[in-house]
């Protein structure tokens, strides 16, 4: 299989916020962004290993700033680290002032995908390489993530999580 960059799967896509999708106080509704922010993370997943894949965890979601009714929303999502058959997938949130352009990143998550055959059973997929500072720093903290969410999940026990364990070790 090639090895990719997390460059190489990225999907942005772009939303308007309207009034079919905001609360009482005239924001985006979380309900909505969660939406817009699975499909952009299927679209990429799909686009790194060229499988289906399945929604397989919501595993932070960082709602920091409402978004008004009538604001342009880009979300980017790009695979963070690819496992065996899963993947880890940032997607960072940004709003667009409609009257000077500036963007500003409002929210952000993470979700896990994970890559399946015709009979829904997990695939091998490509594992990436990142370039840029951000996305090294994204890669090696999926693996303590992957350890933590596997703890919670009772899938692992928490002495074999080595990757945690470094973090409060002292030398």
């Amino acid at each position: 299989m090639k090895v990719k960059t997390p460059s190489d799967s990225q999907t942005i896509q772009t939303e308007i916020v309207l009034p079919n999708d905001t609360n009482t106080l005239g924001n985006l509704m979380g309900g909505r962004l969660l939406h817009w922010m699975d499909i952009t993370a299927a679209i990429t997943s799909h686009r790194h290993c060229g499988r289906v894949v399945v929604t397989a965890s919501v595993n932070n979601v960082s709602f920091n700033q409402p978004i008004a009714l009538g604001s342009v929303v880009t979300l980017i999502a790009k695979i963070s680290r690819a496992f065996t058959s899963s993947m880890e997938v940032f997607i960072d949130v940004w709003i667009e002032n409609s009257n000077t352009g500036i963007k500003v990143k409002c929210n952000e998550a993470i979700y896990t995908f994970v890559a399946v055959d015709q009979l829904g059973n997990p695939i091998n997929i490509p594992q990436i390489v990142p370039e840029t500072e951000e996305e090294k720093q994204r890669f090696d903290g999926a693996l303590r993530r992957r350890q933590l969410s596997l703890i919670l999940a009772g899938k692992m026990k928490p002495e074999e999580a080595t990757e945690l364990k470094a973090l409060f070790e002292t030398k």
